[in-house]
């Protein structure tokens, strides 16, 4: 397992954290997604080998946060 932290824009309430963790934690290989509306970052531990950093980061892009 890895972990990244991931810096996440546009969120401005527990609904968006809540949205954030649904979309992390419904992809492959990702095994815990704590995302935090204070720190503005998600911290996400994850399998190499089924998911890249960027896929994390487009999946957040995707879901209308910006990500980086």
């Amino acid at each position: 397992m890895e972990n990244t932290i991931i810096k996440i824009g546009g969120m401005s309430c527990q609904g968006c954290v809540r949205n954030i963790t649904g979309v992390l934690t419904g992809l492959p290989g990702v095994a815990s997604a704590e995302v935090s509306l204070e720190k503005a970052e998600a911290v996400v531990a994850f399998d190499a080998q089924q998911v890249g950093r960027g896929e994390l980061v487009g999946a957040i892009e995707d879901a209308g946060f910006d990500a980086e």
